[in-house]
């Protein structure tokens, strides 16, 4: 009988032992956003807290572009009728003005053109006679319909061909007015049609070009504009006829004004949407292709904020910690808004309300949370 006793303790002592074991190998379900601060901890951190607080938030929005031009101010030059170039002096860069001559081509089809034009302007005075003699003479009858009707007829497609001829002469520059026997020129002129620059040149003294090709490339900077990307979280605040200020890297301190006149309707593959903004002066400094910064004044709205101080980074996301009594805390993620005179928009505010946020001390309690983490 003792020995059964013996026997039955012993199992009862060993059943106990491997509960308690048991027991302490479950881990406790703790919540890894919580954290504890030891009185040493409280004493050695400086913390302070703050509520989510009603605020007219002033906003620059900071964007990135370049200087660009509209294509109607990009211009291509080429040849109506082809030739040799006999002379230019452009280069690349080059400012030019109006009514400058570009380049100068020869051909001999410029000569027969001239030479076409003289003898059909002859033949038509000629024609212009014997349609006025066959009228008179058809009214009194002396001539039959069928020749006056032929007189007409030579004299209408002269006149077709002088006018034709004289649209040819002008697309290559020449003014049919000047021609003359001792005037016909072997040479074209082409002239600038704008105050520019000279962005390419293709062509060399001596080259013979077709009408296909491009001789140079024009730009008018008149109309010249600020070409910026605006992400896609942000480009709902942008409103046409806002004012812009630009200012490059080289020259922070110099600023440029202007307003947006021009909001994209798509977003890119970098989720981004143009945005085109027109300068109220030109600057001859402002070259297409150029890099701008720019800012843009965001009208002040009334929102839910924290501040700056109260909102911490780790891992992308953004996170704040909420007081739960003296020694606890909870870690919180948020999403943010605009941002502005030292405050953020918190947009997921609602379990945020009426609760202590710290502000002084935010980001020594994220170090010590990862710290407790990698323990």
């Amino acid at each position: 009988m003792k020995n059964i006793i013996i026997v039955l303790l012993s199992l009862v002592v060993f059943g106990c032992k491997n509960s308690q074991q048991e027991q302490e190998k479950q881990p406790n379900s703790v919540n890894e956003n919580l954290i504890s601060l030891t009185k040493e901890q409280l004493q050695n951190f400086q913390l302070s807290t703050t509520e989510l607080q009603e605020k007219n938030i002033h906003h620059t929005l900071k964007l990135n572009g370049t200087i660009d031009v509209p294509p109607q101010n990009l211009v291509s030059v080429s040849s109506a009728l082809g030739g040799r170039v006999q002379s230019t002096k452009l280069l690349p860069g080059m400012h030019f003005r109006k009514g400058e001559i570009l380049v100068t081509l020869e051909d001999n089809q410029y000569i027969q053109l001239q030479q076409d034009y003289l003898t059909t302007k002859a033949q038509l005075q000629n024609a212009r006679e014997e349609y006025n003699r066959q009228k008179e003479l058809n009214q009194s009858k002396a001539s039959s319909d069928k020749v006056f009707q032929q007189a007409q007829a030579d004299y209408r497609i002269l006149e077709a061909s002088l006018a034709a001829l004289e649209q040819k002469l002008q697309l290559i520059h020449i003014n049919p007015n000047q021609i003359s026997v001792n005037n016909i020129k072997r040479t074209s002129n082409i002239y600038a049609p704008f105050d520019g620059y000279v962005t390419k040149v293709m062509v060399n003294i001596g080259k013979y070009v077709s009408p296909s090709d491009v001789l140079f490339e024009l730009v008018d900077p008149r109309d010249i504009h600020l070409n910026l990307k605006v992400f896609e979280k942000d480009w709902d605040k942008i409103q046409i006829g806002m004012p812009v200020v630009s200012y490059t890297n080289n020259q922070p301190d110099k600023k440029y004004s202007g307003k947006i006149i021009l909001i994209g309707k798509n977003i890119s593959e970098d989720r981004a949407v143009e945005v085109h903004a027109h300068f109220d002066n030109y600057d001859a400094r402002l070259i297409p292709g150029m890099y701008m910064n720019a800012e843009i004044e965001i009208p002040e709205t009334q929102n839910l904020a924290l501040p700056d101080e109260c909102i911490v980074s780790f891992e992308g996301k953004h996170f704040v910690f909420k007081q739960k009594d003296t020694a606890n805390f909870e870690m919180i993620a948020v999403e943010v808004g605009s941002s502005g005179d030292g405050f953020t928009e918190i947009l997921n505010a609602d379990n945020l309300k009426n609760s202590k946020i710290v502000q002084q001390g935010a980001y020594t309690l994220l170090m010590a949370m990862k710290n407790k983490g990698e323990e």
